[in-house]
């Protein structure tokens, strides 16, 4: 039997639409690797609006791209940062609208101490260059402050220990801030107390501490790493009250503990800095009150007996006042005869004075008086009637050049303006309107020419099958109603033929998915 070549090789091959593609690499890649971890060196890091971040995994030769969504963002333990080497865990997934793969992470784990470390030098030299780290930017711890807050875990050996050592020493009052002092949540929870002691109003319910402990005890650098993170450095350098940082043991140094305003080797350090020592302080009082005493007593003598040798000096009071007494008596008998002396005196002087005052004389003063006012009302009237009439005239002069014949000859040229004007207007207008005329006839002749009604006048006809405008004999024989339109109507025609018989659909081919 010959075999006869198949003129269109993989026809029989299935088709597969794009979206069926894609979703099935998306399901392949979910189900054959499931969660899974990757390690790898953080490349470029973006950081969407919506809140989502995108960020690369690469080694030597290859590159992985990662997201992880907006509410998965809070619970990583670590941010991905640009050159840290990390271990991702996640899903592996794609995303068909772009033909690529990627790796849904929701937990980031630096990869070893080594990593750990260069992270810390970087973000210590960061921030040392902003200037967190500058002496004179930290502040002077109260002496003595009246209510201490403490950020720790309420639970832990640690605040029992600076509770204990504030009693031995000096008790104060304390405000406990509970966080947690290690894992995912450490870093925005201490943030967050320190923002809230200094959020606190002074004169509250509660009182806003004077002074701030940040503490924690031992562990390795795993442990202590949310005091490394970015928020809490930046929160305890914005902080108005004053800060210790007692972190870890002795040997073990934390961000927090160059941005605070002192660092303790351990809690019960940072609680003998923070107050000091109650009987100490009682026997210096004393000492001092002591001194204070002695000077007192000393400087009193010494004023005393400075006093007495200055007294020594001045002379009897008797012998002061002598003098004083002999000039009061000879003022004293001196004084009757002063004082009739000066009453003579004004007496005779107010006589002079109402001399002059007589009847006589004051009508005659009164009638000169009314004699110049006189005068002076009779030039008054005079004067009135020459301002008014050099006003009137002024007026009329005015008035004459203020004339009608002016307004009128303006008039007259703006009404002849006017008319000149609707003249040139009406003209324009019946211009454009003739120009507009004859481009719209134009244009109707036009498509008159173009329509197909003016082909059908010509002794053509359109015939349409099954609604459908037909071009071949082949589709007119397919149609079962013809309607073929003249230039004066149209006329439908049914055509009824035996249905062909269908073919047999081709065998099953079975699919990929």
């Amino acid at each position: 039997m010959d075999l006869i070549d198949d003129p269109t090789p993989g026809r029989n091959t299935a088709e597969y639409t794009v979206s069926e593609i894609a979703g099935a690499v998306k399901r392949t890649l979910e189900d054959e690797f499931g969660r899974i971890r990757v390690r790898g060196e953080v490349g470029r890091v973006f950081k969407a609006r919506s809140g989502h971040l995108y960020y690369d995994v690469k080694d030597d030769r290859n590159v992985l791209a990662c997201t992880t969504w907006k509410g998965q963002v809070g619970a990583l333990s670590v941010m991905p940062e640009e050159g840290l080497e990390v271990i991702v865990t996640g899903r592996l997934s794609a995303f068909g609208a772009q033909s690529k793969y990627n790796l849904n992470v929701d937990e980031v784990a630096v990869a070893g101490v080594g990593a750990l470390m260069a992270m810390f030098e970087k973000r210590k030299k960061l921030l040392e260059a902003e200037g967190l780290f500058a002496p004179e930017r930290k502040k002077v711890l109260p002496y003595l402050p009246d209510v201490i807050g403490v950020v720790t875990s309420p639970s832990g050996a640690v605040i029992r220990d600076i509770l204990h050592r504030l009693a031995d020493r000096f008790p104060r009052k304390v405000l406990v801030w509970p966080v947690a002092v290690q894992g995912q949540s450490c870093a925005a929870e201490v943030a967050r107390a320190i923002e809230g002691f200094n959020r606190m109003a002074p004169g509250g319910a509660l009182p806003r501490p004077d002074l701030l402990i940040v503490a924690r005890g031992g562990g390795s650098i795993e442990d202590l790493w949310g005091f490394n993170e970015e928020i809490v450095a930046r929160a305890a350098a914005a902080s108005e009250i004053p800060l210790i940082s007692a972190v870890g043991h002795e040997t073990d140094t934390t961000l927090i503990d160059h941005v605070a305003d002192r660092r303790a080797p351990t809690p019960t350090a940072a609680a003998e800095m923070a107050v000091p020592v109650r009987s100490e302080l009682k026997a210096w009082l004393d000492g001092q009150g002591a001194r204070l005493s002695r000077h007192v007593s000393q400087a009193l003598t010494q004023r005393g007996q400075r006093l007495r040798d200055l007294a020594r000096g001045l002379g009897r009071p008797e012998a002061l006042l002598e003098t004083a007494r002999q000039r009061l008596d000879t003022q004293d008998s001196r004084l009757p005869r002063a004082l009739g002396t000066v009453v003579s005196t004004r007496r005779h002087q107010l006589a002079e004075a109402a001399g002059g005052l007589r009847p006589a004389a004051l009508r005659t003063a009164l009638a000169d008086r009314r004699r110049v006012l006189g005068r002076e009302t009779a030039r008054l009237a005079p004067a009135l009637d020459r301002i008014l009439k050099a006003r009137r005239e002024a007026l009329e002069l005015r008035a004459g050049r203020i004339g009608l014949a002016p307004l009128e000859r303006d008039l007259a040229r703006d009404d002849r303006r006017l008319t000149e004007l609707a003249a040139r207007f009406g003209r324009v207008v019946h211009q454009q309107q003739t120009g507009r005329r004859d481009r719209l006839g134009t244009t109707m002749r036009l498509l008159d020419s173009l329509s197909y009604k003016g082909t059908l006048a010509r002794g053509y006809a359109v015939v349409r099958g099954d609604g459908a405008v037909v071009t071949r004999a082949v589709e007119a024989k397919k149609a079962a109603v013809l309607e073929i339109e003249f230039v004066d109507g149209t006329v439908t025609r049914s055509i009824s033929r035996a249905k062909a018989k269908r073919s047999a659909p081709p065998p099953d081919q079975g699919t990929l998915f």
